[in-house]
């Protein structure tokens, strides 16, 4: 693993029993992600993008294979250990926004913060910049029934940030919104991405997200077939516009 490498898959697989079947979910997918990618995984259903996007995140665990976050070892880790691992060193943000609704914009972005032991007056202040960063400081003590679900996912975002982690880990963050909400959405994570730093791992089965400079990473039946920087996204569109039923 290289200084500028974020995540290092080595020969990683994983496999599930379904009756007398087995699945082949991930297999022996091997990967580095340098410091400040934005990576987007895409693949029909079932191809394996979102349990590949899981076993990054410690939250399912490999069969086979060897994966280090920042230099540490998932495999070596137990689950109190990668809880605490996602909390210091990753963002996740989920389709479905997943906000505690008896909770304030304000108050979910504050929960991992919260958790982490960080003092409240540090965590309204935190809590405020993150508000303004994803444009949202007006709706901080709204709660999630009153919010769209384009502002949801702002405040996802936001919370995904609290602890300030060098990488984001994004599942279908533009599924559940509408097409130009889902273009607000993938403007806010490529500003954090050039303004921040943050390395972003986006899955997704929108082929039209696909920008210059990506790179964009296709699996089919848990095995990668195709791994490119993006020149010219227009030249790919087509070549991955079907995905888009598939899903």
């Amino acid at each position: 693993m290289s200084e500028q490498d974020v995540v290092n898959l080595i020969a990683v697989s994983k496999r599930y029993k379904s009756g007398d079947e087995i699945i082949h979910a991930v297999h022996n997918i091997s990967l580095d992600i340098k410091k400040s990618e934005f990576v987007v995984i895409m693949g029909p259903s079932g191809s394996g993008k979102s349990t590949l996007l899981n076993v990054i995140a410690g939250l399912t665990n490999l069969t086979e294979g060897k994966i280090q976050i920042n230099d540490k070892s998932l495999q070596n880790l137990s689950e109190n250990q990668k809880a605490y691992l996602r909390r210091k060193e990753m963002g996740i943000i989920f389709q479905f926004y997943n906000l505690h609704e008896g909770l304030t914009a304000i108050e979910n972005i504050e929960l991992p913060m919260l958790i982490a032991g960080v003092p409240l007056k540090e965590r309204r202040k935190r809590s405020m910049v993150l508000l303004k960063d994803v444009d949202m400081e007006k709706r901080a003590f709204h709660r999630p029934y009153e919010l769209s679900g384009g502002e949801k996912q702002r405040i996802g975002i936001a919370r995904a940030l609290a602890n300030n982690p060098p990488l984001l880990l994004a599942d279908e963050p533009t599924g559940d919104l509408d097409f130009e909400n889902g273009k607000k959405i993938l403007e806010l994570l490529i500003k954090l991405n050039q303004t921040k730093g943050i390395t972003v791992i986006m899955v997704t089965h929108d082929s039209t997200l696909i920008q210059k400079g990506f790179r964009l990473i296709r699996l089919d039946d848990g095995k990668i077939n195709f791994d490119a920087i993006i020149d010219d996204p227009e030249s790919v569109i087509d070549d991955f516009t079907p995905l888009i039923s598939d899903n």
